[in-house]
């Protein structure tokens, strides 16, 4: 079997917005019905003998910014051995479509609250990181917001790249990875709008989560 890079005894926390949240503050909880809780279940069919500790703290509808007013109590309290993001589409849509200016996250201020959040991550926990690029199951090339959209997803995902490369992270191109599928299948066979996956979703973010980690 591949050499998985969480151990026994480690702690495993998923940060991030409504996807990684997926219903873990209601009727899911506390993993959530989405990729947080299909990752820890494989990692314990395929590692029975390692007790790992599994946490999610994502909420729905958050930002980068947002993500900067809970750190001390969702992360850094924490003390992770393991954290992994998946964060940047709320960022993006604000910037996009929000009349108010307080809460619009541009490129560059997602590339300052991203920062801020991995120094701090890297200062003050021993937590190694996993960074979920943002993305968009969509191919719509016609003049609309999910055309919008996708022109400008590509500079979230580069922080995120960008990220990874400054604080030596494991980076998984979801983005990518669901464009690519998008050539074999319709949409609603991962999800059922571009942003909120449905299962299919959820089984391929996990997926490629254990790939990125050596457990497949």
């Amino acid at each position: 079997m591949a050499d998985f890079l969480v151990q026994d005894g480690q702690t495993f926390l998923f940060q991030g917005d409504s996807i990684t949240d997926c219903g873990r503050r209601d009727s899911a909880a506390p993993l959530g019905g989405g990729y947080a809780k299909f990752f820890a279940e494989m990692v314990t069919a395929l590692y029975p003998e390692r007790q790992i500790t599994f946490i999610n703290k994502g909420i729905g509808g958050h930002t980068t910014s947002d993500l900067k007013e809970r750190w001390d109590d969702d992360t850094i309290r924490l003390q992770p051995d393991w954290l992994s993001i998946l964060i940047g589409i709320n960022d993006l849509h604000r910037h996009l479509f929000s009349p108010d200016p307080a809460i619009k996250v541009s490129p560059e201020r997602f590339r300052e609250n991203y920062d801020w959040l991995l120094g701090r991550v890297t200062q003050e926990t021993p937590a190694r990181l996993l960074l979920l690029e943002p993305f968009y199951i969509s191919l719509s090339s016609r003049d609309t917001n999910r055309k919008l959209v996708l022109d400008l997803i590509p500079e979230y995902i580069q922080v995120t790249r960008d990220m990874a490369a400054k604080y030596d992270a494991l980076c998984v191109p979801l983005h990518d990875i669901f464009q690519h599928h998008l050539t074999f299948r319709q949409g609603d066979a991962f999800c059922p709008e571009p942003v909120h996956p449905g299962h299919g979703g959820h089984t391929l973010i996990a997926l490629e989560m254990l790939k990125a980690l050596g457990a497949v």
